[in-house]
């Protein structure tokens, strides 16, 4: 689905803009599907389709399809700022016939509760460890982030090495977005670049459905698991009158600073997508999560 120029530039750069899309089914339900005899038996205990699970008292809607893989992690999926799972529907259903694949909406998205107040990236950690618990059963996952979701995916696996054992980043938004952004459109800027700027420092700052309170950082490390950073190869952001050169410039080496995140990153490029690389060339997104996967099982 195409994008106009300033919502997919302010999708990408954190921006909530109203942008919804359409064409992505519903998650496959696959509850009549039986489980092979070497899953462990507290496989049975997983959960297809979609339900909604207690988090820390909050509720959270989680989406689950296809079957246990003996050995190989469970891939979650983390949708965008703005979106929700139903955004990564299509690729769910597309992976899910040969593994296990979850997806859910972070508080504040879709159909799970609203936070109490703003949130910080433990916050949202904790939800998604709550998440991780139930889909996977405390065991290892790789997670597949798209946008602030990658952001979100790639802050969390340092710290829980024993869950995330794989990352793949679609289009991430940068570790050091909000500095990127004020240095590059300065606050003297006007028009279009100007309500860029404020609209998305707003976005950072908590105004957002999810009131994460956005913060750079370094990118830690997560030792050495398989990294899969994925960036655009549509050049859309250098379309913003006079700075949009400077913001590709600042997005590809967003990208490639998260290659620190593992010994075992690669950057690649799709490069007839957009911001949304699962929609626009999904075949990419899944040979990437599928590729990590399997690195993972070893």
């Amino acid at each position: 689905m195409k994008h106009s120029i300033r919502a997919s530039a302010a999708a990408a750069l954190g921006v909530v803009a109203g942008v919804g899309l359409t064409g992505c089914a519903g998650a496959a339900e696959v509850g009549s599907r039986l489980l092979p005899e070497d899953v462990p038996t507290n496989a049975g205990e997983l959960f297809s389709g979609t339900e909604e699970i207690v988090v820390d008292g909050r509720s959270v809607n989680v989406s689950c399809s296809g079957v246990p893989v003996p050995g190989e992690p469970v891939v979650v999926l983390l949708h965008g700022g703005g979106d929700d799972l139903t955004t990564m529907a299509d690729l769910q259903e597309t992976l899910s016939a040969d593994a296990r694949v979850c997806s859910y909406d972070r508080l504040g998205a879709g159909g799970s509760d609203q936070p109490d107040g703003p949130q910080d990236y433990d916050d949202i950690g904790e939800t998604l460890t709550g998440v991780l618990d139930e889909v996977a059963l405390g065991g290892p996952v790789v997670l597949a982030g798209h946008s602030m979701g990658g952001l979100i995916a790639a802050r969390y696996a340092p710290d829980h090495p024993d869950r995330v054992h794989g990352l793949v980043l679609l289009d991430a938004t940068s570790p050091t977005a909000i500095a990127d952004l004020k240095d590059r459109i300065p606050e003297s800027a006007t028009g279009p670049a100007a309500e860029l700027r404020a609209q998305t420092l707003a976005v950072f700052a908590g105004e957002n459905p999810e009131q994460l309170v956005f913060t750079d950082g370094e990118v830690r490390s997560a030792g050495d698991i398989p990294v899969q950073v994925l960036q655009h190869g549509q050049r859309y952001l250098a379309e913003v009158p006079e700075y949009g050169p400077g913001l590709e410039e600042d997005w590809t080496a967003g990208q490639e600073a998260w290659l620190a995140v593992s010994s075992e990153s690669g950057l690649a490029t799709a490069e007839n997508s957009g911001h949304y690389i699962h929609v626009d060339e999904p075949e990419v997104a899944v040979e990437a999560i599928e590729r990590v996967t399997a690195q993972a099982a070893g």
